[in-house]
């Protein structure tokens, strides 16, 4: 799936049109780089991060396709550890921050606690047994009584001293209890009374009550993730409902005459791959897809369906670039969109952008091409979503590269890797049009401007079906 208005790949190296842009000397004789090179024109705002102007503004949504207005915009696309700053801080905006809701342990995988997990009772809230055995009372040999005590049963009689009474594991002890006698570790003589194999010691194999924590206690803070071990703790706890941030609700627009939704491509149409893509890799970073539509290129069905849209964060495909049938800067030209990134300084993924709808509603704009799109996603997508859903950040890591990897001279690279033991192997087939690479990638290598040698210690970014298991990152 091509992105018409943009580019495809030259050669095995990857550099495409706006690449090889990039090495045309201009008028004075020095390389014009793709993505801005030297000092980036900025304007407002200390904070050494660019001004956000409105979508209106001719110099921030090149439609003309003028040379001057093509090289405009590449000088002001923004640098990749900046965009997905723009991104993450972009959620962090009291309208744009989800309130929490009450679910129910069984809707919270996934989610974000919005308040400290406290303990409503004492863990265990009795004296329980650690073992099946026998709960003895005083030094051996004890006589054993005929009942027993189970776990869920009636509260059990004291124990006399010199008495026991078979137990089971979680039984509540027996008051006046010494001890508890593992099964394997007592044997009976002829006349029935009991006998320890070992030397035992006060108290042994018994879980005192409040011994995990007592009712009143923070057990997880506010931002913990809900995993199947939290489930299983508030349950433990006595909850049946938890205070959690919501998941974000997407709305993914794909747009496109050339795309086919079946069959195989034939007469200049090509199968849809974001379509069936994008869902389910924007669930396994936290969202919630309320809609998938397929609009085509039509303007008017575009700014209806992005007028029209509830969802926290609206995603569409291609027509981010300035062709004759990219209508993404036009339609939010004409609803006054605060445009926070337009163009990433990142090969695939050049013309993606980053807009602000509403003051609670979010637009990215994400390239046509699959590899491209990806990239999107990655920077400026998963950053915005991770913030409003109140995920915490993955720590960043990095691995030698196994070989060197090209770079772009003046744009970041993300490169489709495998990891074996402490090496990432850099893919083949990492065009912006390919999926083949990171079909079978682990993570993406983020490659400095200018390529990375073998060896080289280059940044990752996780996959998250590599990390969480293809079951868990889909929940």
């Amino acid at each position: 799936m091509t992105a018409r208005g943009t580019r495809q790949g030259l050669d095995a190296e990857d550099l495409d049109v706006e690449e090889a842009l990039a090495l045309v000397k201009d008028g004075n004789g020095t390389a014009r780089p793709a993505g801005g090179h030297g000092s980036e024109q900025r304007a407002g705002g200390g904070n050494g991060t660019p001004s956000a102007p409105s979508a209106s503004s001719p110099a921030r949504s090149p439609e003309t396709g003028h040379g001057g207005d093509a090289a405009e915009h590449r000088h002001r696309a923004t640098a990749w550890p900046e965009a997905r700053t723009i991104a993450a801080r972009a959620a962090r905006s009291g309208a744009a921050r989800l309130a929490s809701v009450s679910v129910t342990l069984g809707d919270a995988l996934g989610l974000v606690l919005a308040a400290p997990l406290t303990a409503l009772t004492d863990l265990p809230s009795f004296d329980t047994s650690a073992m099946d055995g026998w709960a003895v009372a005083g030094p051996g040999p004890w006589r054993v009584r005929e009942d027993g005590v189970l776990a869920g049963s009636a509260a059990p009689a004291p124990l006399a001293d010199g008495e026991a009474v078979r137990i089971a594991t979680g039984a509540r002890i027996p008051p006046d209890t010494t001890a508890v006698l593992r099964s394997e570790h007592g044997r009976t003589d002829d006349n029935g009374r009991l006998h320890p194999t070992r030397e035992m010691q006060h108290g042994q194999d018994i879980r005192p009550r409040g011994q995990e924590c007592r009712s009143g206690d923070q057990l997880l803070r506010a931002g913990a993730v809900v995993t199947p071990a939290v489930l299983g703790l508030a349950a433990a706890a006595g909850y049946d409902t938890l205070a959690a941030v919501p998941r974000p609700r997407v709305e993914v627009l794909v747009l496109g005459d050339e795309l086919l939704t079946e069959g195989r491509p034939h007469d200049g149409l090509i199968r849809d791959a974001l379509g069936p893509m994008l869902p389910p890799w924007l669930r396994a970073v936290g969202a919630e897809v309320i809609a998938v539509r397929r609009l085509g290129d039509d303007a008017k069905a575009l700014h209806k369906a992005v007028t029209a849209s509830g969802a926290d964060l609206v995603v569409t495909t291609g027509g981010t670039a300035s062709g004759p049938v990219d209508h993404v800067h036009p339609v939010l030209r004409r609803l006054d969109a605060e445009l926070l990134v337009d163009g990433v300084r990142v090969r695939p993924g050049h013309p993606m952008l980053l807009a602000r709808l509403k003051e609670d509603q979010h637009l990215v704009g994400l390239p046509g091409n699959p590899l491209a799109a990806v990239s999107g996603l990655l920077t400026l997508a998963e950053p915005l979503l991770r913030t409003l859903a109140a995920r915490p950040a993955p720590e960043p890591y990095a691995l030698p590269l196994r070989q060197s990897v090209h770079g772009h001279p003046y744009d970041t690279r993300l490169v489709p890797v495998v990891l074996r033991g402490d090496h990432a192997v850099p893919l083949h087939y990492n065009g912006p049009a390919m999926l083949r690479g990171i079909a079978a990638a682990d993570a993406l290598a983020v490659v400095p401007p200018g390529g990375a040698r073998a060896g080289q210690e280059t940044e990752l970014l996780d996959l998250p079906w590599a990390t969480a298991g293809m079951d868990a990152c889909f929940t």
